[in-house]
């Protein structure tokens, strides 16, 4: 596709796929993908790899004063072609997905410094080029005005499944009552607090994929993509 590139926001609830929809699209389009979450999790591992947990509660102030020691990037695994994060210098990708970073990534998220950090972090990385990028907050803070803005949901149950299914393919220890309640926590704490809460955009459209398969999404996405696409070309031919 010759057209000017698109930026595409994708938010919504922890484990709805947002991540496996991203990389489709990206793909698809020959675009950059950034998963914002990743970032988070990133934070949040550096947090508890260097002990900035005192009895379980997490010393923020040390943690922002060393956001400029923090360095994230993704590359493109040659291997399997699917991009993964490294945190200074080291591939994280396994470590990032544990249920100890699950359980402690939404407290670190809700800090306005490391949101601030890791927005303009985000931002730069995309620059000016095509670009998928998924999280919580890219519709309605990093990118309020994306070309395609996606809001994804699926119920609680249906997520929790997901995600116990990809902890046991990569022998992760775990249950599905201890993984269906970090998803029913992080969604409250997400919604909830106060700094970019986890909110739809008003132009965004919603994708419940309780019921989908990814080939179903990628029909659905590839429709409004083309469409977005011709309109594009119909206004520059207007002009």
């Amino acid at each position: 596709m010759t057209n000017k590139p698109l930026i595409i926001a994708i938010d919504g609830y922890s484990s709805c796929g947002k991540s496996t929809f991203a990389k489709a699209i990206a793909h698809w389009l020959h675009y950059i993908h950034i998963d914002s979450g990743a970032m988070y999790r990133a934070v949040t591992l550096f947090a508890l790899q260097n002990g900035l947990y005192k009895n379980g509660k997490l010393d923020a102030g040390k943690l922002i004063s060393l956001l400029p020691e923090i360095t994230i990037v993704f590359k493109k695994n040659p291997r399997t072609g699917n991009t993964e994060t490294w945190l200074n210098g080291k591939n994280v990708e396994k470590e990032i997905r544990s249920i100890e970073v699950s359980n402690h990534v939404s407290e670190v998220s809700k800090i306005p410094q490391v949101r601030e950090h890791l927005v303009n972090l985000q931002r730069r990385l995309a620059g000016r080029k095509g670009v998928v990028m998924e999280g919580r907050d890219i519709g309605t803070v990093v990118f309020p005005h994306a070309d395609i803005k996606i809001f994804m949901t699926a119920s609680p149950q249906v997520r929790a499944m997901r995600r116990y299914k990809e902890m046991l393919e990569k022998k992760e220890h775990s249950t599905y009552e201890e993984v269906l309640k970090n998803v029913i926590e992080r969604d409250r704490i997400d919604s909830e607090r106060e700094v970019s809460p986890l909110r739809q955009a008003k132009d965004a459209l919603v994708l419940n994929n309780s019921k989908m398969t990814v080939e179903e999404q990628m029909n659905w996405i590839k429709g409004i993509i083309r469409k977005k696409l011709a309109e594009q070309n119909d206004k520059e031919n207007a002009d």
